[in-house]
């Protein structure tokens, strides 16, 4: 094993046993009976590459992923309006320089702390996700254009190249404790590992995509990511000709080498709608 590569356990996906369609309820107080969840969770040992210092061999079109340096100057993260007045904008015109799109929706944002023995249960409480996972379909990506979009727009975008991304950052310290893995798309094969999950909210669904354990997949990491890195995450491409990544997998993971006593992880991921002319 390389030195720069650490063992660890991540959390796949299993098809519910009885053939039903799998699902995850957000946000629900349960009222219907129904589980949060009708699939199963897959623990795999896996190794994950530290990449620090080769950040330049992975791209949004290759990997589906792509790490960069820029602090963030809205850098205090405790309240939600202020997120969206101060980093909102920043951060556009931060995935417009690295990808060269021509206009970009953010939809939404997730700040996650984490609290052990903490219930994640609402907006305020996200705790880093523990599941291999992509957080949209090719279907949900485009409902999202509907949805965010004017009907005057949406059909127009849709007819040209885009794409969902997040922006991923550490805040508040350094992403030593549960660190972000990613897994480079050229070893994901797309028909086989990636199983559509309904998102069920109170109000609508989504459709996320389930991740199936196969021995071929390459994990990635950058070791103690700083505030002043980021990285951006594709979770849909419209071009699926086979010339480009069309997604990532990736999830928080428990890093073995975690000194005791390093600071809880906290992070921002933004989501955004990426157009290109």
């Amino acid at each position: 094993m390389a030195p720069d590569t650490t063992t660890t356990t991540l959390n796949y996906f299993l098809a519910p046993p009885d053939g039903s369609r799998p699902y995850n309820k957000i946000f629900s107080d349960g009222a219907d009976g129904k589980p949060g969840s009708n699939w199963i969770r897959d623990p795999h040992e896996v190794q994950v590459e530290d990449v620090r210092g080769k950040e330049e061999l992975y791209k949004l079109d290759n990997a589906g992923f792509q790490y960069g340096r820029e602090a963030a100057k809205h850098t205090s993260f405790l309240n939600h309006d202020e997120v969206e007045g101060e980093y909102y904008p920043e951060s556009i015109d931060l995935i417009k320089r690295v990808t060269g799109a021509t206009k970009i929706v953010i939809f939404d944002h997730t700040i996650r702390r984490r609290r052990p023995g903490e219930v994640d249960n609402g907006p305020q409480k996200r705790q880093p996700v523990s599941q291999a996972h992509v957080d949209q379909t090719p279907a949900a990506s485009v409902a999202r254009v509907h949805r965010h979009l004017p009907p005057t727009e949406a059909p127009a975008l849709l007819r040209r190249r885009f794409q969902i991304v997040n922006l991923w950052r550490p805040i508040s310290h350094a992403a030593v404790d549960w660190p972000l893995a990613l897994c480079d798309f050229r070893s994901v094969d797309f028909e086989k590992d990636l199983v559509p999950v309904a998102l069920i909210y109170p109000d609508r669904e989504g459709e996320t995509f389930g991740v199936k354990y196969s021995p071929n997949h390459q994990w990635k990491y950058v070791k103690a990511m700083t505030p002043e890195e980021f990285v951006l995450i594709k979770c849909f491409d419209s071009v699926q000709d086979g010339s480009v990544a069309r997604l990532t997998p990736h999830t928080g993971f428990q890093d073995p080498n975690t000194p005791e006593g390093a600071p809880f992880r906290e992070s921002i991921e933004l989501r955004a709608l990426v157009f290109y002319d």
